[in-house]
Parts: structure tokens; C-alpha cells; sequence
């Protein structure tokens, strides 16, 4: 007999998993599943093609990461923010972030700063395409990866749960395009104080992105 020179991967759950929690929550950033609403299993199951096993489970890492509520008379609810919640958060994330910029700007490797500016090139290619979606996911890259670049992963790791919670609000925030084109000629403001490692300055338009932020997601709250 031959002897076999490759190996054969077992298919995890957790495969389909990795599949169904993205989709899911691509879902309730873009509004497909609307804040407030419960989540239909059954449906969603069939519309998926999966069982109910991996839509569960994914439903309890999105309700981990602030998105759904699991209410005990309704089931899975994707959760509605008050303008007062959000508000709060992004004064959190407005914290972490001033204190991570001044940090990334000393401490980062050309290297890495080379990287965030991949990103940010990544993301204008999004943004004239028109694309919302891979705009947005690039942008909140780029805030993780600046914070990460502050070097305290306790406050990257609170800032990535907290900005979780924000992913539907924040994507609802670039609607129009007046206001995309804002949040886009903050993030280029970003990017020269990064180039230059003038810490005051990023951490400055990085502060008043996220007061900005509140003021564009106002009145879909």
C-alpha cells in the first residue's frame, strides 16, 4: 500500500461557527437584523443553510460582544443603544484612544506604522468604491491597531470590547456622505500626525473623531 504523504483535516464545528458569526454579524452591522428585533432561529436557519448548533453559538459570542440581548421572555434580541449609552461609550473609547496615540507615536516600530498606513490606503480604496461595509471593517482596524501600537493590551482588550458594542451605530454613522467624507479627512489628519510621530497631534484628531463620531450618529439613535 502507497503511504499517504498528506494529512486530512477533521471539519470542526467551530468551522461553521467561524462562517455563521461573521455573517451574523455583518447582519446587524448593515440592518438586516434591526436593533430591537428578536432573532427568528428557525428562519434564520433556513436563509443560512445551517443548523441551529452553530447559529447559537454564534449568537452567544455577538451577545457577549454587547450586540444581542438574550431576554428570558423573547429569546435573542439585537440590542438597542440610547444616545446616552453611546455617548458613554464613545467617551471611553475617546479616553483610551488620546492615551494610546501619544503612546504609538513614541513607541511604535517604522514598521508597524508602515502597516497602519496599508490600512488606511486599504480603506480610501473602499471609500471610492463606495463600498460601506469594507470601509468600515478597514477603519476599525485601524483604531484597534493604533491602540494595540499604545502598548497596554489591557486597554486594547477594553477597547476592542467596548468598540464591539458600537459596530451597528458607528457604521450607521457614514450614511451620508457629507459625514463619511468628514470621518475620511479625520482619518488623513491621522495618519500625517502618525507619519511624523507628533503624539499632541494624533491624539488631538483622534479625541476629536470620537466627538465628532457622537454628533454624526446623533440621529440614528
Amino acid at each position: 500500500m502507497a503511504k499517504q504523504t498528506g494529512s486530512i483535516e477533521p471539519i470542526h464545528r467551530r468551522t461553521l461557527h467561524g462562517e455563521v458569526l461573521p455573517r451574523l454579524r455583518d447582519m446587524i452591522i448593515e440592518g438586516v437584523l434591526e436593533a430591537g428585533t428578536r432573532i427568528n432561529e428557525t428562519e434564520l436557519c433556513l436563509k443560512l443553510g445551517v443548523s441551529r448548533t452553530p447559529l447559537r453559538e454564534a449568537i452567544k459570542t455577538l451577545a457577549g460582544e454587547g450586540l444581542i440581548e438574550l431576554v428570558m421572555s423573547k429569546g435573542a434580541v439585537v440590542r438597542r443603544f440610547t444616545r446616552r449609552d453611546v455617548a458613554n461609550m464613545l467617551e471611553v473609547i475617546k479616553l483610551f484612544e488620546i492615551f494610546a496615540a501619544k503612546a504609538a507615536c513614541a513607541n511604535a516600530t517604522d514598521a508597524e506604522i508602515k502597516a497602519v498606513a496599508l490600512l488606511h490606503k486599504a480603506m480610501v480604496q473602499e471609500y471610492k468604491k463606495r463600498n460601506r461595509l469594507g470601509y468600515y471593517k478597514l477603519n476599525q482596524d485601524i483604531h484597534s491597531e493604533l491602540v494595540r501600537l499604545g502598548g497596554n493590551p489591557e486597554i486594547a482588550d477594553l477597547h476592542s470590547m467596548i468598540q464591539a458594542r458600537l459596530k451597528r451605530i458607528r457604521y450607521l454613522g457614514n450614511q451620508e456622505s457629507t459625514k463619511w467624507a468628514g470621518a475620511l479627512a479625520e482619518h488623513e489628519e491621522m495618519m500625517k500626525a502618525l507619519a511624523t510621530r507628533n503624539g499632541n497631534a494624533l491624539a488631538e484628531v483622534m479625541g476629536r473623531h470620537m466627538d465628532q463620531t457622537l454628533l454624526r450618529v446623533s440621529d440614528t439613535l
